[in-house]
């Protein structure tokens, strides 16, 4: 589509041009996507402050075996992305950007070496155009932002399954020099990213990957080439990575073996017991959201991709090993007991490959039904952007910059589809198409880049504690004599421990005691009895959204009741 843009013969100038464009406009992305505004927002849900707590502990106390939360060992999960956070803390300081920066690292990784295998199998224009796309769908952003697990896992995944790829000899061809079939480097480096992986997340490691080569084997029958990745050298660089941490922490820690892999990975995966519960569909769901905003593109690979299929019943070795990725990956977590949105994310580069790959294998001939379903998905935002416009002024009052925003973002969605479809259909008359086409990204990267302003907008109140901590510190409120009452959120109680350095409890109502309590609402009486006094301090409430009461006993604070007025 684009490749008059890249070789023009008759103008050498042109030709370099453009590669400088493709050079600056992929940097842009990258950088934009993964790197910009890591700190925009606090810790937020039950996860980031947690993992946080702990590579922050790990950088003070130089324990690097036995991750520790509030003091007491906590086995939830591996220790790479600690090791990755601590690390960054140590040269860069503590804060949001910081934690959030091996994630980031991670996302690049495997959207690197993804390109460099679309690049060996399918060519240049696949691999520049996945270089695009992918950073900028939403699964990705989002991910590369968080100080979670999930994308130091899904980075370490991928890089080894761009090394399984090679190593099964998937980028041989004629052209290919005369190597070994299983290059020794090769082994190795996937034995060592897959023992990365099992350092990231656990065990899930193995089975996905070896799921996925189990059915890839399965449709081409190469089962010998499967084999190939049993090799001693992949299971000697595999040990050497993984193992030493896991004997290392179970000698340490008697409960490790029955929290870490039997609670943590059993039972999170055959039983409810973790509240996870969604329905079988959940990731289908999932997944067109994580691939905005190129939902349209994927859908409509998936459907002329599987006609296709259907009539020639030949798929290419290449292709059969990403569908088996990405199938294996969504079958293997739509059985499990526990669903969360993070789960699916190792199936998101391979869906990736497939649908740049598809847009130009399978456009020929077809570019009228590309065109048409991105121009309906631009019409369909456009219609979200309409309806948010006229429905915002009536639904958040508490924040007036919320239809603002989200109309922003459902404009540039629908921009992105326009430009993109409307480039496809042109990039057969014009070779104007492919630069409209490229500039498909650029609503992205603008609402990427101000996502720090836009953020706030769709919140009351600071979602994390870093506010709240602010506050606190501001009215100089002793932390080891406060408490929280529920409705108060996991994820904000969590992150207001972190910030304030200390374990905050919650209330205990069938044991008061004297100190200060936050609570959203003024109903702090029902809670400390009648042996006790309260009094609201002076709080920010238009800022917080909380109550803050200091909590007396009734004979020391010599009154009957509460004054009612701040402190």
């Amino acid at each position: 589509m684009t490749e008059s843009l890249i070789t023009t013969p008759e103008k050498p100038w042109a030709s370099s041009a453009a590669r400088i464009g493709w050079v600056v406009l992929i940097l842009a992305t990258l950088y934009v996507c993964y790197f910009s505004h890591l700190g925009a927002i606090g810790f937020v849900g039950p996860d980031e402050p947690r993992y946080a707590w702990i590579a922050r502990d790990m950088a003070e106390t130089g324990d690097w075996v036995t991750p520790r939360l509030y003091g007491k060992p906590w086995f939830e999960k591996p220790p790479l992305f600690y090791w990755g956070a601590a690390a960054c803390f140590k040269l860069f300081g503590v804060s949001e950007a910081a934690a959030r920066l091996p994630s980031a690292i991670s996302a690049l990784l495997a959207t690197l070496a993804l390109a460099w295998l679309a690049l060996r199998l399918y060519g240049p224009e696949t691999a520049r155009w996945l270089l695009l796309l992918l950073p900028t769908t939403v699964g990705m952003i989002g991910f590369s932002h968080a100080a979670a697990t999930d994308m130091p896992f899904n980075g370490m995944l991928t890089v080894a399954m761009v090394c399984a790829a090679v190593v099964l000899g998937l980028t041989r061809n004629e052209n290919t020099p005369v190597i070994p079939r299983a290059p020794w480097v090769t082994l190795i480096l996937f034995g060592f990213f897959i023992g990365l992986a099992v350092l990231a997340k656990g065990p899930a490691a193995i089975i996905l990957s070896g799921g996925a080569v189990f059915l890839w084997a399965l449709f081409t029958r190469r089962w010998r080439d499967a084999f190939r990745l049993f090799h001693p050298a992949a299971i000697a660089a595999f040990c050497v990575t993984a193992l030493p941490w896991y004997v290392l922490c179970a000698r340490r820690n008697p409960d490790f073996f029955r929290i870490f892999i039997i609670e943590h990975n059993f039972k999170r995966y055959l039983t409810p017991e973790f509240q996870h519960i969604q329905p079988f569909w959940f990731y289908g769901a999932v997944l067109l959201i994580a691939l905005l905003p190129w939902t349209a593109l994927a859908v409509w690979s998936l459907v002329v991709g599987s006609a296709q299929l259907w009539r020639s019943k030949q798929l290419s070795p290449d292709s059969c090993f990403f569908m088996a990725w990405a199938l294996f990956c969504l079958i293997f977590f739509s059985i499990s007991k526990s669903k969360l949105p993070g789960y699916i994310l190792p199936a998101i580069p391979a869906i990736a490959v497939l649908v740049t790959h598809s847009r130009f294998a399978l456009a020929s001939g077809r570019t009228n039904s590309l065109s048409i379903s991105l121009c309906v998905s631009s019409l369909f935002f456009a219609c979200c952007f309409a309806i948010v416009e006229y429905l915002a002024p009536h639904i958040s009052q508490a924040n007036v910059n919320f239809g603002i925003a989200a109309g922003f973002i459902f404009g540039m969605l629908s921009v992105a589809n326009l430009f993109l479809g409307a480039g496809a259909a042109l990039s057969a008359k014009s070779a104007l198409g492919g630069g409209l086409a490229v500039c498909c990204v650029l609503p992205i990267l603008s609402f990427v880049s101000i996502a720090n302003r836009l953020l706030p907008s769709f919140f009351y109140h600071d979602p994390s504690g870093r506010t709240l901590s602010e506050e606190l510190r501001r009215r100089s409120i002793p932390t080891g004599e406060l408490a929280v009452v529920r409705p108060l959120s996991r994820g904000l109680q969590y992150s207001l421990s972190f910030y304030l350095r200390k374990e905050i409890a919650e209330w205990d109502r069938n044991h008061p005691k004297e100190g200060y309590v936050l609570t959203d609402g003024k109903y702090i009486k029902a809670q400390v009895g009648s042996d006790f006094t309260f009094e609201e301090v002076a709080f920010d409430l238009e800022k917080t959204g909380y109550f803050l009461y200091r909590i007396q006993r009734r004979s020391l604070a010599g009154d009957s009741g509460c004054s009612g007025k701040p402190k």
